[in-house]
């Protein structure tokens, strides 16, 4: 989006209604005629004024009222059957929010800034993700952030991915010093006072020694000054955020808290210094509670600083695995570089119990990596010269030399840690209702204070004013909209969090809530279920011919066939370190197989000249024309029909030599991937383009419950809309693919998971990546959205229950009845234990076993 500009009349002067202009992007328009329907539907848009589209720009601009919604005119322009550029996504580093209340605002004057697609802001992780169109900036924005009140500065790119993180944790740590030495200031003032009021309520000849030795004004001025001192110092913060809040008619938590411990603090003051403006029998003191009030909270601040300072600990424990220098061969030369210095192409040397500095191929050495950081999977694997190797990961046992690939933001370790931040910022559809209620809701809490004052006034037994003070700032200060605003993103950092740690990153985190509904899970066969790489499975020779023998003439032939199987027998030749011979007149016959002239002996071991041999390889229909009989091998070609392979006949000079098999094997990870599967009540359907017998064969052998075979990548789509059609309301269906050729039934799927290779994590099209390479991923990643989405009900359930059983109580609603109230310091103590408990809950899931 261009800048935006406010219009003006010709004199000068502001019309009466602000007017803004906004700049959209259109593709696929071709003529005049194209962009007349894109103006039209345009200026169609409620509160637009003016549209113009440029053809030979591709751009259109649109006047209208302040607050223009962006959405409903790039809707427009898609019904018209063209598109707008995706809008842009930038994220912010939010400063000085302190409850749902702060984020909500923050996320509502975003939202109304043209040029803003929608906004989301993260109270757990400080950050905001603002999704803009095209000449919209980040200091407009930050400029907007620090007119609400709050601090905000622009977070890095990819090239500083998890540098957040670490800034994040820093600033956690200082925040916490900084609630650890005012709640100790704030203890040390506060505990005299209370003492001198509460202990002689408690002792009676505690209450008789100090009037006796201080008398009750000094008494009184003494815990004057001490609570004053609390308010100003370590309290301030509450007044300097909440006063403006409350001014700008947005209050917030903090506001909730400065008028609180005002009222009580400003009673007590006029008590003290001028008792005469008070009815009689109403001259009491409340410092205590003022004092008790700001130290509780603080302590509650400073233990949810820790707390949340946890929620986050899976990317600074991805980030700590990267060394941060590697030993790199320069000119003839090995010296020590800053990771930031290797380039593409060096040449680094690694020594056993080493982590990999950069991602890299092998070109010397022989070693075993544990890879458990990247796929979650315990068992090391060999790597050798040809082989990748993955920065972060673990050198085991040998030396090995490995040339640069991929550093800095292309990384696979930088990816994966921008990918679970992005995760952890998302906002879940279940926050929706927090938002909604923590709109209205400080608004609410002071319209109840000031309910319940009056109606204490007017109803209340004597002294009616020092119990309607008294329970309006128990009101005020027992409610506690900070648990609901970290209910959700507490529970959402950690579950992605432990997800990393498992080898299953949320691209995005809507995904983590979807997955909980999943009743149909759609798998594809290659790649996901099978090993994706044919291999040689069977070979038997008839009698009078040796098995290597006939190996080396087929892989002669097949040597100029392009087919997979083709390569998968070559590669059986060279793994066995045959020799292959030379070949001429290859013939491929379509549908049938291949046959081709081979230089060589006429049987291994029988006559030793060299001579042409005809070689012939294909299905029993070429062997039928060839006039060959197959039936010697009849019943191993069943029994290989059976197991899902296809059988392959060998002839040599017109004589029946060897019956051969395919096949792309099944991961050994794969049947108790499936069993999971079912224990956790999903049924599991197979999508493939394999022939029906094979397909059949296989989903026989893994206990696969319904098979849709030979379908196009194309039509792979088409299935995925007819399984999800028979899915009962409300339920989800999943997709797992390789990733590669399957991206349209990823984006299909309600929820895509794409199957990683442990070195190409940027799959666009998926919602999940499993980086295990396995189905079992898939499990895990189910069993992680369940665990997750259970934690945040009862989070919910706790900050909303809290607040209905604990507000009317601190009304004095039961009081008629039972006799019970709650004193402001006990609401303090209760309202920062709140947020403690649930960031408590949260961090249980980092405990949960997902197998």
């Amino acid at each position: 989006m261009s800048a935006i500009q406010t219009s003006s009349s010709p004199s000068g002067q502001p019309p009466a209604t602000p007017e803004h202009i906004l700049r959209l992007n259109i593709d696929g328009m071709t003529c005049a005629s194209c962009s007349a329907r894109v103006q039209k539907a345009l200026a169609s848009v409620a509160g637009v004024s003016e549209a113009t589209v440029n053809l030979a720009t591709e751009t259109a601009t649109i006047t209208g009222k302040t607050g223009l919604n962006v959405e409903a005119l790039i809707e427009a322009v898609v019904k018209t059957g063209y598109s707008v550029h995706q809008p842009a996504a930038i994220e912010l580093a939010i400063e000085g929010m302190t409850c749902a209340s702060c984020s909500g605002r923050i996320e509502r004057v975003l939202n109304k800034q043209p040029g803003v697609v929608g906004a989301a802001v993260n109270l757990a992780t400080e950050q905001a993700r603002i999704n803009i169109l095209p000449g919209t900036t980040a200091a407009e924005l930050i400029a907007v952030v620090e007119k609400a009140g709050f601090g905000a500065k622009a977070m890095g790119t990819a090239e500083q991915a998890g540098q957040s993180s670490l800034d994040n944790r820093e600033k956690r740590d200082a925040e916490a010093q900084i609630y650890q030495r005012d709640l100790l200031i704030a203890a040390a003032l506060t505990l005299p006072v209370f003492i001198l009021e509460m202990g002689g309520h408690l002792i009676p000849a505690f209450h008789h020694w100090v009037m006796a030795t201080l008398g009750q004004q000094t008494s009184w001025l003494l815990q004057f000054v001490l609570t004053t001192l609390v308010l100003l110092i370590p309290g301030l913060r509450f007044y300097q955020r909440g006063i403006p809040a409350l001014l700008h008619a947005a209050p917030d938590m903090n506001s909730l808290v400065a008028v609180g411990t005002l009222a009580a603090w400003g009673f007590s003051t006029i008590a003290t210094f001028l008792p005469g403006l008070l009815p009689p029998g109403t001259v009491h003191v409340y410092y205590e509670a003022a004092a008790v009030i700001v130290t509780l909270i603080l302590l509650g601040r400073l233990l949810e600083a820790r707390a949340k300072g946890r929620t986050s600990e899976a990317i600074r424990h991805l980030i700590g695995l990267q060394p941060h220098t590697a030993r790199v061969q320069r000119n003839g030369q090995v010296i020590e570089l800053a990771l930031a210095d290797v380039i593409l192409g060096d040449r680094i040397e690694l020594r056993p119990g080493e982590r990999v500095p950069v991602d890299g191929e092998v070109i010397d050495g022989d070693s075993y990596i544990d890879e458990s950081m990247l796929t979650g999977e315990p068992l090391p694997v060999r790597r050798q010269p040809g082989n990748s190797v993955t920065g972060g990961t673990l050198n085991q046992s040998g030396a090995l030399t490995i040339q640069a690939t991929a550093v800095g933001e292309h990384s696979v370790l930088a990816q994966i840690i921008r990918m679970v931040e992005q995760a952890q910022g998302a906002k879940l559809p279940i926050q929706a209702l927090v938002d909604k209620v923590t709109l209205w809701f400080v608004p609410t809490i002071m319209a109840l204070a000031l309910l319940t004052f009056v109606v204490w006034l007017i109803f209340g037994p004597e002294p009616a004013l020092t119990f309607g003070l008294v329970n309006a700032v128990a009101v005020l200060i027992v409610a506690c909209p900070c648990a609901m605003g970290l209910a959700t993103p507490t529970s959402l950092m950690v579950g992605t969090g432990r997800g990393a740690e498992a080898g299953v990153l949320f691209r995005k985190g809507e995904a983590l809530q979807h997955l909980q509904d999943v009743a149909v899970i759609a798998v594809d066969k290659t790649g996901t279920l099978t090993e994706g790489k044919p291999a040689l499975t069977d070979l038997e020779v008839m009698p009078d011919f040796e098995a290597a023998a006939v190996l080396a003439l087929i892989a002669a032939v097949e040597q100029h066939s392009e087919h997979p199987i083709a390569r998968a027998i070559e590669t059986a030749a060279q793994q066995q370190q045959l020799t292959i011979p030379a070949c001429s007149d290859f013939e491929s016959l379509t549908g049938l197989g291949v046959t081709a002239k081979v230089m060589t002996a006429a049987r291994a071991g029988v006559t030793p000249n060299e001579q042409t041999q005809h070689i012939a390889l294909g299905a029993d229909r070429l062997m039928q024309q060839m006039g060959i009989d197959i039936r010697p091998l009849a019943s191993t070609a069943a029994r290989l029909g059976k197991e899902g392979k296809t059988p392959l006949y060998a002839a040599l000079d017109g004589q029946l030599a060897a019956i051969i098999a395919v096949a792309d094997p099944i991961k050994a990870s794969t049947p108790d991937a499936i069993a999971g599967l079912h224990q956790l009540g999903l049924q599991v359907v197979m999508i493939t383009g394999d022939n029906r017998h094979t397909a059949a064969a296989i989903a026989h052998t893994l206990g696969i419950d319904q098979v849709v075979a030979e379908v196009l990548p194309s039509g792979k789509v088409d299935a995925l809309q007819q399984l999800k059609a028979a899915l009962p309301q409300g339920k989800k269906l999943v997709f797992v693919g390789d990733g590669i050729n399957d991206a349209p039934a990823l984006a299909a799927a309600d929820i895509g998971m794409a199957i990683g290779t442990g070195t190409d994590v940027a799959i666009e099209a998926a919602d999940v990546v499993l980086m295990s390479g396995n189905l079992n991923g898939a499990r895990t990643a189910i069993a992680l959205s369940k665990a997750t989405m259970t934690n945040i009900r009862q989070n919910l359930f706790w900050a909303f229950a809290y607040n209905a059983a604990l507000v009317p109580l601190a009304a004095g609603v039961f009081y008629p009845a039972f006799g019970w109230l709650l004193s402001p310091a006990v609401a303090a103590g209760a309202m920062a234990m709140s947020s403690v408990f649930v960031v408590g809950n949260a961090l249980r899931l980092k405990r949960i076993r997902l197998s």
